[in-house]
């Protein structure tokens, strides 16, 4: 119960900072009147209902989450701490799904199972409102999932994908080259 008080707690605090910029206590609480933090919060029970082996308690968490949410959480999802749901209204997540640490998500995402293969997420990850990532594709740490777009491929970290399917746009490793010095009265390069 403790590791589940914890997650909850790293999860509040990560959308409270998400949301508003800091994670004082009011802030917190606030937080936890927003949408999709009830979601979250019932994901979370629903998790430990499963390590305890509680099938039932487990079923009723996982439909209330439905309920309260407004999406779909397979109870067999697992994310590490920081899982936020920005806006939960329709979310839906194969019970297969993996995912890291500080994985946010906006609503009507589908992270599903293409032939029995499902996704696995890294960690540090944006996904957009409307996006897909379908199969058994690896999204890499600090990904950014734009907006409706359609995954089937692997992305690599540190990598902005948009489109149908999605296609790289931007990489923030990547750095431009260094303009060469010139000599500002006769314009040649030293």
């Amino acid at each position: 119960m403790l590791r589940t008080l914890r997650l909850i707690a790293a999860d509040v605090r990560k959308k409270a900072t998400w949301c508003y910029g800091s994670d004082p206590l009011p802030t917190l609480l606030k937080t936890l009147a927003t949408d999709g933090t009830a979601a979250m919060v019932l994901y979370r029970f629903t998790q430990a209902a499963r390590a305890h082996r509680m099938p039932v308690v487990e079923m009723l968490l996982n439909k209330a989450t439905n309920l309260a949410g407004g999406c779909v959480i397979g109870r067999g999802a697992d994310f590490g701490p920081g899982f936020v749901l920005i806006h939960s209204n329709g979310v839906v997540i194969n019970g297969n799904v993996r995912g890291g640490t500080n994985v946010l998500i906006e609503h009507q995402v589908t992270i599903g199972a293409d032939r029995r293969q499902t996704p696995v997420l890294g960690s540090d990850l944006f996904i957009g409102a409307g996006a897909k990532i379908v199969g058994g594709v690896t999204v890499g740490d600090g990904a950014r999932i734009g907006a409706n777009a359609v995954v089937v491929h692997d992305v690599a970290p540190n990598t902005t994908v948009v489109g149908i399917p999605a296609k790289p746009v931007q990489r923030r490793d990547d750095r431009p080259a260094p303009r060469p010095v010139t000599d500002d009265t006769t314009g040649s390069q030293s």
